[in-house]
């Protein structure tokens, strides 16, 4: 008897994990070295604060320290040590947060050499990554800072594809490399395009697609790939076995379908964004945001329904035949139909005036009838592109225990006449107006003497 009750339960009892159950493939390869600067314990008083999500105090005050946001209010006390700035007259806000930009991979100077963004050799490249083509040294980084207020952005592969690879979050501090820039723990976007770019990319080229329906039917097919290359490696980490063949296209499609990686698509009419949509359904991935969306306006109830954000600009369009029907109103429209709108640049000088392209929309919506309050629209410039870049828990807003990413403008920051004062990030002073040391040029802003031979 004793021998029996000392006998081992049956096998079936504890299954051991298969062999590489459970052991796919490394999903963060190129891991964030960001470390933030150092700071001081800061409080701003006597200051107008928009707090990023729709709220406004006069009179007001932020603390922050040890990176962290800690206090917004009235009358807050400092505590020891504390740096206190007298801030009689300007205004306070979060960072800017600029969803589509390009800068680094394609920086200025504007040379050959330096054009990075578009792999345009196939209309789907989801396998490139567009950290791999960002130069940190793009004096365009330090004039955002410097001139925008700008203190975290996304940088995206172009549109010249279907499938145009990922895109990375960068904070925009200065580092040696892309890693050192890189947003701690910020989900990965896939950019993607439909409309005119990649027809004509490849129509010209004599290949699919040529046509809108060829665009779709390229996407649909791709997807379909990727349902099928996600199966065979769920089936992997739950059994063990032979794992399947790599294919760093499609790990980047299965990183969508599984909600690991945010889908980023470029699309001006409405129509193709309704087709897209239904894509997405037929194939279980949800679209993020679509970029430019001049005729966003137009489906704004289906956007909200479907819980997607318009990134757009406040006038940019007419520019070619896909954004003829864009209207001024765009943003206007989209806020007062309670979709997720933002304000975008995809261009190295918009980024620079993004709170005055806001004014603009802004002045728009007020000439259509549509009174939007200046502190609720500022969420075009923070909370809302944090939402749709997946980090509105850690940044976006002055909300204590978030980022203290802060700017200090000089006055109404929706003037023409306004410009960032001082700039933090993580509670670091980046950028100080007053002080040369904080506000850096590039030596490609410099120039160079000439050298005689070409080298």
């Amino acid at each position: 008897m004793a021998c029996t009750a000392s006998a081992p339960p049956p096998a079936t009892a504890s299954k051991a994990p298969a062999p590489g159950a459970g052991h796919g493939y490394d999903h963060d390869p190129y891991p964030s070295t960001y470390h933030p600067y150092p700071g001081v314990p800061t409080l701003l008083t006597n200051v107008t604060v928009y707090d990023g999500e729709g709220g406004r105090i006069d009179h007001g005050a932020v603390l922050f320290a040890d990176g962290r946001i800690v206090q917004i209010g009235q009358d807050i006390a400092p505590p020891a040590g504390a740096t206190v700035i007298d801030g009689t007259g300007k205004w306070v806000t979060p960072g800017v947060i600029d969803i589509h930009s390009h800068l680094g991979d394609y920086p200025s100077p504007g040379v050959k050499a330096l054009s990075d963004g578009n792999e345009a050799t196939a209309p789907v490249t989801s396998e490139v990554w567009a950290e791999h083509s960002v130069w940190p040294q793009d004096p365009g980084f330090s004039r955002a800072l410097a001139n925008g207020g700008v203190t975290t952005l996304e940088i995206l592969p172009g549109s010249a594809n279907l499938f145009g690879g990922r895109s990375v979050v960068l904070k925009n501090v200065y580092a040696r490399t892309v890693q050192g820039m890189k947003f701690p723990g910020a989900p990965y976007g896939l950019k993607m395009a439909c409309g005119e770019n990649p027809k004509r990319v490849y129509g010209s080229k004599g290949r699919e697609p040529s046509t809108r329906m060829g665009n779709i039917a390229v996407d649909r097919q791709t997807w379909a790939k990727a349902v099928e290359y996600k199966r065979k490696w769920d089936k992997y980490e739950k059994d063990g076995g032979d794992p399947p063949a790599r294919d760093l296209a499609m790990d980047t499609l299965a990183g969508v379908l599984a909600g690991e990686i945010l889908v980023q698509n470029h699309c001006y009419r409405a129509d193709e964004m309704a087709n897209v949509i239904d894509m997405s359904k037929e194939f279980g991935y949800h679209v993020t945001a679509f970029h430019h969306a001049v005729e966003a306006y137009k489906i704004a109830d289906l956007l909200k329904a479907n819980g997607i954000c318009a990134a757009v600009w406040a006038d940019w369009y007419g520019f070619k035949m896909e954004s003829y029907d864009g209207i001024p109103e765009n943003l206007a429209l989209l806020q007062k139909e309670g979709t997720c709108a933002m304000i975008h640049s995809d261009d190295q000088n918009g980024i620079q005036r993004l709170n005055q392209e806001v004014a603009k929309a802004q002045a728009a919506g007020r000439r259509a009838g549509i009174d939007i309050p200046d502190e609720v629209a500022w969420e075009w410039l923070s909370i809302n592109p944090a939402k749709a870049l997946g980090i509105a828990d850690r940044t976006g807003s002055l909300k204590p225990g978030k980022m203290a990413d802060v700017v200090l403008w000089n006055g109404n920051p929706l003037s023409v006449y306004s410009r960032p004062e001082k700039v933090w990030i993580d509670g670091a002073m980046l950028y100080d107006a007053y002080n040369p040391k904080l506000r850096p040029v590039s030596d490609f802003e410099l120039g160079q003497p000439g050298s005689g031979d070409v080298k």
